[in-house]
């Protein structure tokens, strides 16, 4: 127990460490805060009795991934999901493309290239994820309510572009604290 209160001293007294500490816990409040910004154009009170109807379906299913961003429909809805599948789809390709194989081969440098195509494949990914949230949003309605305010393609497009840059900014802040914080920014998010 000792080495235990030794060891969270040490966090106060090692200015990097506590650096780090505090940097992270920024990144991660600032994921939280995004987690409570709504999608445009979404009626939040429909979609709100939707997924209380829906409890213990596919819909429970993917708000249960999505970290409950999915029952309030957040610019964050899509979660880390895009960037996590990306990464399975191109580790396995590794072992079916010899240049992949090549690049996993050459160290770091071939390292920054998989990690560069992941992030193009999380982009395609969540592009498609949330043109068939977008689409899907627009069929539903809840006692003669539409879910979405102005159905449309402006809403589709709009969603699309809320819902991808949402999942690249994740990317993007689960990247930089790997970097500048403490652990493993994609698995600190994901939590």
């Amino acid at each position: 127990m000792n080495r235990f209160f030794s060891a969270f001293s040490n966090l106060f007294r090692i200015q990097d460490l506590r650096n780090r500490l505090f940097f992270t816990l920024g990144l991660l409040a600032v994921y939280r805060l995004g987690a409570h910004i709504p999608t445009p154009g979404i009626n939040t009170g429909v979609l709100e009795e939707l997924f209380k109807q829906a409890q213990g379906s596919v819909l429970g299913i993917f708000d249960l991934f999505s970290g409950g961003n999915a029952r309030r429909m957040t610019i964050f809805a899509l979660g880390i999901m895009p960037y996590i599948t990306s990464s399975i789809i191109l580790q396995l390709m590794t072992v079916v493309f010899p240049y992949l194989e090549r690049l996993s081969k050459e160290g770091e440098l071939g390292r920054r290239k998989i990690t560069q195509y992941t992030r193009y494949l999380t982009i395609v990914l969540a592009i498609i994820q949330s043109s068939t949230i977008a689409t899907g949003l627009q069929t539903q309605s809840l006692g003669g309510q539409s879910l979405v305010y102005h159905p449309g393609f402006g809403f589709i497009l709009m969603t699309i572009l809320t819902l991808t840059t949402g999942s690249a900014f994740i990317m993007w802040l689960g990247e930089q604290i790997s970097e500048r914080g403490i652990g493993n920014g994609m698995s600190q998010i994901g939590r």
